[in-house]
Parts: structure tokens; sequence; C-alpha cells
């Protein structure tokens, strides 16, 4: 289920636009397209997908499917909510695939089953290894946000599968993306499947990165020890899900939350934060012993999610954290030159060597 949701599509630009040319957008294109939307969803000229998937048909005609799949990774932007946003994310993985010769990786397109609610699920989700070898290193889980999907990670995936000396395997989380199944209790369900079949690929090691909401799944999988390591990017935790920042939600996020929860039209608060208490993951942090070691990173100015979710882990044992000054939500305008410090950490972190606490 989805649904379309008032939302300025200028608003999309001002808070989207660090994303997008830390993507590997070029200024000139996202000049362009931003003189030339004047709708959020229309499927015509000025539409938000239409004038995105335009662009993207341009750069593959030209042969360039790398920065045609992250286009049509913006052209779906923010839900699956209409037919040109379904069809910019078939298109997506259309061009993801093709481009896939130039990763200088080993990718592998494989379908999961993956148990959920009594039954299986089928998850697609995107390989990535530097010599194809999966039984020979660690496996690095890695999945973005309710916005930012599997492929909208392309830069994390590609940089920790060259030089952590990980494969990773890129999916998306529940209530998002190739996701079959809406963002509920259960789908800690299919992140265990995803844990156990890692175990199964590598070398017996798994991580779990989670960027946005994905650090949520990713704290879980932390604070019950099912991984061997965590980094946490500008997860929702605790305070998130209190009715105070469901009310201050700004850019449509509360109705993007609601699309991935499987609201088919828009939620009262009460019943988006009823939604989303199940995934206050604080409850966990009693029984902790810190065995697996954490990394938290997230932007000091972060407009989504407040501090204390991030800097309740400073008194976590076994646990670095990291709030990035003049940086928004996910610190994703600094990712680039953050990601050498957390492949670093993460190496030490899987080799037994991480300091234990830092900040």
């Amino acid at each position: 289920m989805s649904y379309e949701f008032p939302v300025d599509h200028r608003g999309l630009f001002e808070e989207r636009t660090g994303q997008f040319l830390s993507f590997g957008l070029p200024v000139s294109d996202l000049e362009e397209l931003r003189a030339s939307i004047n709708s959020t969803w229309a499927d015509a000229p000025g539409g938000w997908s239409y004038e995105w998937s335009a662009l993207a048909a341009k750069y593959s005609a030209a042969g360039n499917h790398s920065l045609a799949a992250m286009i049509y990774g913006i052209a779906k932007f923010p839900v699956l909510a209409n037919e040109s946003r379904r069809r910019a994310l078939r298109n997506q993985v259309d061009e993801y695939v093709k481009a896939a010769t130039g990763f200088g990786l080993e990718f592998e397109r494989r379908i999961l089953s993956l148990p959920y609610r009594n039954g299986e699920i089928e998850l697609p989700v995107h390989i990535l290894s530097a010599d194809g070898r999966y039984e020979d290193a660690p496996v690095l889980l890695l999945s973005g946000g309710v916005d930012g999907w599997k492929m909208d990670m392309h830069p994390l995936a590609s940089a920790f599968a060259t030089n952590a000396g990980v494969t990773v395997v890129a999916f998306d989380q529940p209530g998002t993306g190739e996701s079959p199944v809406p963002l509920d209790a259960f789908g800690d369900e299919v992140i265990d499947g995803l844990v156990s079949t890692a175990r199964a690929l590598g070398n017996g090691q798994v991580a779990h990165l989670g960027v946005s909401f994905g650090g949520n799944f990713a704290v879980r999988s932390g604070l019950t020890g099912a991984v061997d390591a965590v980094i946490n990017i500008g997860a929702p935790v605790k305070g998130a899900f209190e009715t105070v920042n469901a009310e201050r939600l700004v850019y449509g996020m509360g109705d993007i939350v609601g699309n991935a929860l499987g609201f088919d039209a828009p939620a009262t608060k009460e019943a988006l934060v009823q939604g989303l208490r199940a995934f206050d993951r604080s409850v966990l942090m009693t029984a902790d012993d810190g065995r697996t070691p954490m990394l938290v990173v997230n932007g000091a100015d972060d407009v989504h999610i407040p501090l204390s979710d991030t800097t309740l882990f400073e008194e976590r044992p076994n646990t670095q954290v990291h709030v990035i000054p003049d940086a928004g939500h996910c610190a994703v305008t600094k990712l680039p030159e953050l990601t050498p410090m957390m492949i670093d950490w993460l190496r030490d972190a899987l080799s037994g060597t991480a300091p234990r606490t830092g900040r």
C-alpha cells in the first residue's frame, strides 16, 4: 500500500541537494531540474519523476548507466506512491545491473528466501566483492532508510567492498524499495534471516551497517549480539518515536514513514507513533553487555532525529560516537570524508583491535 501526500517539490530540493550532489549528480543537472520541475507528483512535463527520468534516460542512451541509475533513484524519491515512481525503480534496477560491469568489483543480484510471519518472502539483494571469493571474507549487511535504498547507497557499498576486506550484501529494509513487506515488528525476522544467510555466505563473521532507519535495524543486530560489529549512521532509536518528534517532522518525512509502515492514507500523529513504537531499541540496552563493537555517527544538525538518539550510546561499552558539526541527517554531506574512518574502524572491529570507547 502507498499514497501520495502534500509535499512541496521546492522543499525536496532544499533538503536533498547535498545528498544528491554527494552521490555524483552534476551541479548543472541539479540546477536545470530545479528550474524545470513544478510538481511533486504529476506524471507529465514539470513533474518530479517525469523530469528526473527524462534526464536519466539521456545518460542511459549515452552509455553512462551508473549515473543513469543514480538519477532514476532520485526520480523514484521519496516513495513508490504512483506508477511513475514504480517505473523509475524498475529502470534504476536495470541501469544499475548494466552499470555493474564498470564497478571494478564482482557483482551479483540474488533473490533470497527469508523468514517472515511463519512463512517466507523473496528479497532481492546486491552482492559486491573485491574478488568474488565470498567464503574468505566477512560479510557486511548494508541498508539505507525509508527513502534512500540499496542502490542509492552504492558509494558506501562500493567503498567498503573495495577497501574494508568485506563482501557487501546490500538490501532494502522492510517497507522500502523492492522489499515485499511493510515496516513492522515482524521485519526483525527478515533481518535475522539475512544475518544467517550472511554467516553461511562468508567466513562466518557478519557486520551490519545501517543508514537512517536502516541504522535502527543495525542497532538491534548489535544490541542482541546477532552480529560481530555495527555501524549506525543517523538511526532513530528512542526519542525519534515520541509524539513531540513526530509533530516536528518536515519535508514530508511523516508521510514517507507512513508509506513504509503500510498506511494507505495520511495517518494521525498518534497512529504514526503507535506504528513506530516497536522500533524503540533503547529497551534492549538494559540487557546489553556491549560485546558487539559499535560505531555511531550522525550530524549535529539533524532535523529528523533528535541528538539524544545518537548521544545515548556514549555510555555504552565498546562504542565510539561521532557527532559531526555543521552536518545534517546522517551527516550525508560529510560521508565521503568520513568513510575512510568508518572503513578503518570496521577492519579493526572485526579483528578485535578497535578502541572500546571514544568520540
